[in-house]
């Protein structure tokens, strides 16, 4: 049986964005008062990391809301955009606690799933 070349390339399509995305998922670190951040980072479930406030927020730094027309940082509403020198640190001891048991990437994963026992029945 010949094989076409349209299989062989959805099949290594599927799994290098499997691959990749695994890949990807690892990249966010623990966080602790060791890991450095920076400005805006994004933890899944956790929020965006504003450095100059060492905290997470469910906002981005210095997000402007067109209704209110105000910018948000740290936690607050302000009518012009933040500004600070800061844009890495660490997180303090609470907001790391706090950002880890929010974490919602922390799912395990093993292998390519079902692709990985696949079977071949000869024709």
């Amino acid at each position: 049986m010949k094989r076409s070349r349209y299989v062989r390339r959805v099949l290594l399509a599927g799994l290098s964005a499997g691959a990749l995305g695994t890949a990807a998922a690892a990249t966010v670190p623990l966080v602790t008062t060791e890991t450095y951040l920076t400005n805006d980072t994004q933890i899944p479930g956790a929020g965006h990391y504003h450095a100059p406030f060492r905290a997470f927020f469910p906002l981005p730094y210095n997000h402007f809301d067109p209704t209110r027309k105000m910018y948000f940082y740290g936690g607050q509403w302000g009518p012009a955009p933040h500004r600070s020198i800061v844009n890495i640190s660490a997180p303090t001891p609470e907001a790391a606690r706090q950002a880890q048991a929010l974490r919602t990437d922390n799912v395990p994963r093993s292998g390519f799933g079902s692709t990985s026992r696949s079977h071949f029945v000869p024709s």
